[in-house]
């Protein structure tokens, strides 16, 4: 054998050992989509599941039933990957009625309306709201009726940004809809960066004057989906107002400071210090059902940090940051503890958090809130940022 044919072989082998150490050994060099086919719903249609791996392999899956966040894999202080969000192991789950609304992107109008009727320019139009135990109509809108679009299948497109490829998520609305006005094309773009950072954008347009507030209501729990519970989980909200609410969710339009109220979450505290408070609104929701009142920054539509929630025994951490001016906090308060949920767990109570980012409860019927309405010509944006660490 010749120095030739010696060194020519060395160069085959150690090609190969490459080839084979690439393959045993998942690197990513950019952030890869993964596209795999998930069930179906009980029409028939089916479903695919949609992966954003980055280059860590931290990764969010989503689905198109409801643009939902179905799974969302984040490391702890050793490095080690955990489902943080609460979820189903089936696609057909999360349009059931009893979801209550885990993983979904909710709109027309997330958080409540109350009353039935809505007045834009003069007219008014008779919105469609959820239904009592005896059947009969509620005098509530939540979350944009009972066939918002959190129980819709949404149209995927894969679109790449600078972070690499990106989910969008697309609807259309039309005019009448759940009662209210104008045809509405509305999307949720993912983009899922290589720091950890779920960027969540909005965008809506009409045909006729309308409302509009959007969110993402994904259930937290940072020490991993079916570990327990939240309460020990420290969180701190950048807000020193609330907007008022009676025993039934109804806010009054008064915007009170939560200054020694179980509200205050201005520096970080546990989720259970005071979740159990004396406190009508509270004892009648079981724990917190609030909206807080986001310190702004002074640039207009400017992304400011909304909440942070930090899980000391993983070291998780949890920054939410956002355009919009208010935070809804959930404390899973009445999540459902004898149904078996992903992996074949069932959840505690109060399993995990929601974060939801958007304008404030029935802004629609208090003039002095944000303003929610949305005209022909103009696009409504909104972008809200999931970034994970540790500590």
């Amino acid at each position: 054998m010749t120095a030739v044919t010696q060194k020519l072989l060395y160069r085959v082998k150690t090609a190969l050992v490459l080839l084979t150490t690439a393959i045993a050994l998942p690197t990513y060099a950019a952030t890869q989509l993964i596209e795999e086919p998930w069930g179906a719903l009980k029409d028939g249609t089916a479903i695919t599941r949609y992966t954003l791996v980055n280059t860590s392999g931290a990764r969010v899956s989503f689905i198109p039933a409801g643009a939902a966040i179905v799974a969302l894999e984040v490391p702890d202080r050793s490095g080690k990957l955990a489902d943080v969000v609460l979820g189903y192991d089936t696609a057909a789950e999360y349009l059931e009625g009893n979801n209550p609304y885990m993983g979904l992107t909710v709109g027309r109008y997330a958080s409540r309306i109350f009353g039935t009727t809505l007045k834009l320019d003069g007219e008014e139009f008779t919105l469609t709201s959820q239904l009592q135990r005896d059947g009969t109509p509620s005098n509530v809108v939540l979350h944009g009726g009972p066939d918002g679009f959190s129980h819709r299948v949404w149209a995927p497109q894969i679109i790449a940004t600078d972070d690499g490829p990106a989910l969008r998520f697309s609807l259309v609305s039309p005019d009448g809809d759940q009662g209210f006005p104008g045809e509405m094309n509305v999307s949720v773009t993912y983009t899922w960066t290589d720091a950890n950072a779920l960027i969540v954008d909005y965008s809506a347009t009409t045909t006729k004057p309308t409302v509009v507030n959007l969110t993402q209501h994904s259930y937290f729990n940072l020490a991993g989906a079916g570990n327990g519970d939240v309460l020990a989980h420290t969180l701190q909200i950048n807000a020193d107002f609330f907007t008022f609410a009676l025993p039934d969710n109804r806010p009054t339009g008064e915007i009170l400071t939560v200054k020694d109220t179980p509200f205050d979450f201005t520096s970080p505290k546990p989720i259970g210090r005071d979740i159990d408070a004396d406190d009508a609104q509270m004892r009648a929701n079981r724990g917190y059902n609030q909206n807080f009142v986001l310190r702004r920054s002074t640039m207009p539509d400017a992304v400011a940090e909304a909440a942070v929630l930090h899980d000391a025994a993983s070291g998780r951490v949890l920054t939410v940051s956002t355009t919009e001016p208010g935070l809804f906090l959930y404390s899973g308060n009445f999540l459902d503890t004898q149904r078996l949920m992903k992996g074949g767990v069932r959840y505690v109570p109060r399993a995990g958090v929601a974060l939801e980012t958007g304008h404030f409860p029935d802004s629609p019927n208090l003039p002095h809130f944000p303003r929610t309405t949305l005209l022909p010509g103009d696009t409504f944006t909104s972008r809200t940022v999931f970034a994970f660490s540790t500590r």
